[in-house]
């Protein structure tokens, strides 16, 4: 962790884990300040440590560094950065109201009263911290001539579903047009009202897996084992993408030499892309409604942990485990998809709006694989940090919580309601240790032979091509 009070804001992020091969994702701007003119080591820290961790933090939120000579190593991740500069840092990255939040945490937690109040109050004029950058990497990517384009190797591409023919439909047209041709589309069908006729007729290959069992792991499992390809893309039935989706995902697993391409996804067509979303950059999610994946992370690390099972957050554990096993994940601008998030079918059918909104008053809040994940890799303290900074805003309904007065609102309700709230969370964090004691359901996918599967030379830096 760069700096303490990133365990208050992201408790759960992937880049605060310190294990194996974390460290390379801190850039050391000092080592080529020329390539990073828009990253400013900020003078206003009272260490020079404080202020190389300052700028690895803006790097890591800017576009992907692939010019960089040197990264921070684990000598420097432990230089020291004090009660002041933490709290500046958390002024100069959220919101005001989160260092009143920190502050209020760190009283409760018996830290010095006069020293927390003193450097809570000197931050106070500490501006907040506004990007200002000119990204390059979209041109560059879409000037490159891609050997692996050129190779063009077989994709499949995965759709599990549940009683959505509809959006379907729409997603395969999609699909039909793409404007990359050697892909295939495996459906796992676990629709009630089966219709074989549905897959007739379509321009494309398409294999269909008729599942009686409602599991959206197990179809995604069985969709990958099925498959001989060695790039694997991951797709949601209430979906929509353009004709040139694929071709984008090779594009970038060759331009950047990296294993997983992880595609934007919008809640519907003309929505502001958010700011992380328009530029590539090193990814802290997974997404399998929008993914492509090589084969060789399955083969390592194995399929998705049945765990998860009718619960959330199966996608993030994971990549977190591809990325705790040192395989690389650029978010990609350029694969995007429109997810509609309807009302009926799939997971939502299955006894959850989101992972902190079960659709009944006394049911388990989080779902319990969430503090199952939480628990599992970053442990029990850092559990409770993200259940106090999520459940307070998980109080208003699914379909108002992007109102910013609502989120407000929450606070108070959230005491109002806090008797339910703790006997959802008590539940939750019971079945999780269940969980944790019964162990990770992850089968193992068989490697396929040399001659069949492609060799990821790991030496090869992302953009090492690039001048």
């Amino acid at each position: 962790m760069l700096f303490e009070f990133q365990k208050y804001i992201y408790p759960t992020w992937y880049y605060n884990w310190p294990g194996q091969g974390s460290s390379r994702y801190w850039v050391d701007v000092r080592s080529r300040p020329e390539a990073y003119d828009q990253v400013k080591l900020d003078s206003g820290y009272h260490s020079e440590g404080a202020a190389v961790k300052d700028a690895a933090y803006q790097a890591i939120n800017g576009e992907l560094p692939v010019h960089c000579s040197r990264f921070l190593g684990p000598d420097d991740l432990k230089m020291v950065t004090d009660r002041k500069d933490n709290y500046r840092f958390a002024r100069k990255y959220v919101h005001g109201l989160w260092s009143v939040y920190i502050l209020v945490i760190r009283l409760f937690t018996l830290h010095n009263p006069f020293l927390e109040i003193s450097a809570f109050w000197k931050s106070r004029k500490v501006p907040r911290f506004i990007p200002q950058r000119e990204f390059k990497l979209t041109e560059e990517l879409t000037r490159f001539e891609s050997p692996l384009l050129a190779e063009s190797p077989l994709v499949t591409v995965i759709i599990p579903t549940l009683n959505r023919y509809v959006y379907l439909k729409d997603a395969l047209l999609d699909l039909q047009a793409q404007d990359y041709g050697n892909f295939e589309v495996v459906v796992v069908d676990q629709t009630e009202n089966f219709l074989p006729a549905f897959y007739e007729g379509w321009k494309m290959k398409v294999t269909v897996i008729h599942q009686l069992e409602k599991a959206l792991w197990k179809a995604r499992n069985d969709a990958v084992t099925r498959s001989s390809a060695r790039y694997l893309l991951l797709f949601d039935d209430d979906s929509r993408v353009a004709p040139d989706w694929i071709r984008q995902h090779l594009k970038c697993l060759d331009f950047f030499k990296v294993d997983i391409s992880s595609g934007i996804s919008l809640s519907k067509v003309g929505d502001a892309v958010p700011y992380n979303y328009s530029f590539f950059r090193w990814s802290d999610q997974l997404d399998t409604g929008n993914v492509m994946i090589r084969r060789s992370v399955f083969e390592k690390i194995g399929l998705f942990d049945r765990q998860f099972e009718k619960q959330r957050m199966g996608d993030a554990e994971f990549g977190f485990r591809a990325y705790s096993f040192g395989f690389e994940n650029v978010s990609n601008p350029l694969a995007m998809r429109i997810h509609l998030k309807v009302n009926e079918g799939g997971l939502r059918q299955m006894g959850s709006w989101d992972a902190y909104r079960p659709t009944k008053w006394f049911a388990p809040k989080p779902v319990p694989s969430v503090l199952y994940y939480y628990r599992k890799y970053f442990g029990n303290e850092m559990a409770v940090y993200e259940l106090l900074k999520r459940v307070p805003f998980s109080m208003m309904p699914y379909w108002l919580k992007k109102s910013k007065v609502l989120k407000v609102l929450s606070f108070p309700l959230a005491l109002l309601l806090s008797p339910i709230a703790l006997i959802q969370v008590a539940l939750s964090w019971r079945l999780a240790s269940e969980k944790l004691n019964a162990g990770a359901k992850i089968e193992v996918l068989e490697a396929q032979s040399a001659d069949q599967t492609e060799i990821l030379n790991r030496d090869d830096r992302p953009g090492s091509h690039l001048n």
